[in-house]
């Protein structure tokens, strides 16, 4: 006699939609119910109070909403920035010296041009001045994989590190005053460079921005003729060169554009909210948006509620241990059992459990 598996996993047909977001709401209370019991054995607080600050962190006052909208808005940037490489199976580690490299031209160009040109000029120089470093910070990768077939995610993931020490560099150069470790408010007398304010609200531009390339981005992917390249040499390199694709062009120049967005990335935090650079100015969204991405399953829309989703709670998470004077590791203890059971939602979706008492059952009914 045969002995069968306690159990054998099969990849499921395709779920409709709204059998998805059922198994991503179960997952999302049963991650609830878990913290609530973690909180109470834990610190003794009362869970209830618990949730309600994490909203509070993120919804409180009008400011901690914008805060939140613009966090989102740039996590998002970044996000959509790396889907395209994802996309393609080339995997993009590195948004996060993108970023910085674009911030810092952005930086640059402020800081020597800023008295020397009209504020409108100024902007258009800083943009391309962004978007060329980024895409250049991308491009570079893409082509010792595309000719050498280096490992992308080692490659990209140095260049990282020296992103970081170019900015460290020029931060010592800029810095103001000396040994602030930062430079100082960029301009801060003149504001020249600085992206225009709409409606009273120095996000909103920052946020208008990333909802239209989110828009370009799910278009250039589904309905586009690069689009379509990238999925191909995403699901088969063999295929895309077999039906006459160049892969190594479109490698190159999806890494161009997933690090030119980066630098557009960039370009808003400098530009647009913070006027200054440090080394952390990126602080840690090259990495976090791989997870953004993912969890979208590479779709832009989709990544605006799972951008909303991590911001959201890492808000949450600070609120806590300010409102409760708890160590801010246990707010990461919470954040991490919510996704963690949200990641474990994806399995579910895309896969079937059998237990061998169902499996039994069937053979007896056949």
């Amino acid at each position: 006699m045969n002995k069968q598996p306690l159990f054998h996993i099969s990849k499921r047909k395709a779920l409709k939609w709204y059998q998805s977001w059922t198994i991503r709401g179960v997952a999302i209370i049963l991650a609830l119910l878990l913290c609530a019991v973690v909180t109470t054995a834990m610190t003794g607080e009362n869970p209830l109070e618990v949730y309600k600050s994490i909203w509070e962190g993120a919804f409180g006052t009008l400011r901690k909403t914008w805060i939140l909208m613009q966090n989102i808005a740039i996590l998002l940037c970044v996000s959509l920035a790396v889907t395209p490489a994802f996309k393609m199976r080339f995997w993009n580690i590195g948004g996060e010296g993108q970023v910085l490299v674009g911030g810092l031209a952005t930086a640059a160009c402020m800081i020597l041009l800023g008295d020397k040109l009209p504020g409108w000029l100024l902007i258009v120089i800083m943009t391309l001045a962004a978007i060329v470093a980024g895409g250049i910070w991308g491009a570079i990768p893409a082509i010792f994989k595309a000719k050498w077939k280096t490992n992308e995610t080692l490659f990209t993931l140095m260049m990282n590190y020296v992103a970081i020490q170019l900015v460290a560099f020029f931060v010592i150069v800029w810095e103001v005053p000396k040994g602030a470790g930062k430079i100082g408010i960029i301009n801060q007398t003149t504001e020249a460079g600085w992206l225009p304010v709409i409606g009273g609200q120095k996000y909103l531009l920052n946020i208008l921005i990333v909802a239209i390339l989110t828009v370009a981005m799910y278009v250039y992917l589904k309905y586009s003729k690069h689009g379509y390249e990238i999925s191909v040499v995403g699901e088969s390199e063999r295929t895309a060169r077999y039906v006459g694709i160049k892969v190594d062009k479109v490698i190159i120049r999806t890494m161009i554009l997933s690090g030119a967005l980066c630098g557009v990335a960039g370009l808003l935090l400098v530009g647009g909210t913070d006027h200054t650079i440090t080394t952390t100015s990126a602080n840690g969204r090259g990495f976090t948006a791989v997870l953004v991405s993912w969890l979208a399953k590479f779709n832009p829309i989709v990544m605006i509620l799972t951008s909303f989703l991590l911001e959201f709670l890492g808000r949450g998470a600070s609120e806590i241990s300010t409102t409760f004077g708890l160590n801010h590791a246990f707010g990461d203890i919470l954040t991490g059992i919510i996704l963690f059971f949200i990641i474990g939602s994806e399995f579910f979706i895309t896969y079937q459990v059998h237990f061998r008492r169902a499996a039994r059952k069937e053979a007896e009914n056949v």
